[in-house]
């Protein structure tokens, strides 16, 4: 993404961050570089983020009690893996609903079109 599509993609995505890194952790734990390699395959290039902007959202989520840490060392290095909590889960779940009526809203908006989604 080029600057100023970068710079709009980086205020949309302020207020979801959360949500798609708990959502990124739902299939297995992981450090955080390959959280963010998750985020960035996934998304098709979209979200490659710096770490920056990675380490300081899992910790707030951490402290939050959304995610839990572990110390891994079954590579050359140690490397602290996050996982999704009881409670990070149900957050995912309340979020994923909220965005789906946040998205229907916006499309029906942007397109006039309302479409149902259900998860």
């Amino acid at each position: 993404m080029t600057g100023e599509g970068k710079s709009a993609a980086a205020q949309i995505l302020k207020g979801h961050l959360d949500l798609l890194l708990l959502a990124t952790l739902q299939a297995s734990p992981a450090h955080g570089y390959a959280i963010i390699e998750r985020l960035r395959l996934q998304s098709n290039g979209t979200f490659d983020l710096p770490e920056g902007t990675i380490y300081p959202a899992l910790h707030r989520l951490e402290q939050a009690g959304l995610l839990a840490s572990q110390w891994s060392e079954e590579h050359a290095r140690r490397r602290r893996v996050y996982i999704l909590t009881a409670r990070g889960r149900a957050a995912l779940s309340s979020g994923r609903k909220e965005w789906l009526a946040f998205a229907q809203g916006i499309n029906a908006i942007l397109f006039g079109e309302v479409q149902s989604w259900q998860i």
